[in-house]
Order: C-alpha cells, then sequence, then structure tokens
C-alpha cells in the first residue's frame, strides 16, 4: 500500500515520458535492467511513490537505493548497468 504523502499521478521518466504507477516494474521483480532501475529513481524524485514506499514494494535497502541514486546521478543510466557498477564505484 502505498502512502498518502504521494503528490503525483505521473512523473517524466528516464527517457522523458510520462510514468505512471502501471508503469513502474511489477513488486517482487529479480531481474533489474538498468531502465527499471532508472525509473525507479524517477518515481521516487518526482514523488509518485517514497522512498520508503520503493523500498517496501521492490524489497531494496535505503542503502541499495541510494547507491543507485548515486550512479544515476554520477553516471546518467548507463551507471545502473550492474556489470558495470565496478568500473564507476
Amino acid at each position: 500500500m502505498l502512502s498518502h504523502n504521494v503528490q503525483s499521478a505521473a512523473v517524466v521518466g528516464p527517457d522523458g515520458r510520462k510514468l505512471t504507477l502501471d508503469d513502474l516494474p511489477s513488486p517482487g521483480i529479480k531481474r533489474w535492467v538498468t531502465r527499471r532501475k532508472a525509473e525507479v529513481v524517477a518515481a521516487v524524485r518526482g514523488g509518485l511513490i517514497t522512498i520508503e514506499d520503493a523500498c517496501r514494494r521492490y524489497e531494496l535497502t535505503g542503502e541499495e537505493f541510494a547507491g543507485w541514486e548515486h550512479l544515476y546521478d554520477r553516471h546518467g543510466v548507463k551507471g545502473l548497468r550492474t556489470t558495470r557498477i565496478q568500473n564507476y564505484r
């Protein structure tokens, strides 16, 4: 269940298109491709969901999500590639 302090029904996704809750990856996802990580980061930053909701929904730690944000800020979507993380840290 999402918190009531969510402010937006749609935000701009990492590819510039509108992103809604229905567009987000399904809970319980096991394979995190760069696009999905970037969508979750964009959803949190745009106020579509809270960090707490994202971590609960996707079984992420706060540190894991913060790592995604850091890599996205420094290197863009390509920084979220799991095979590239060692190169970007």
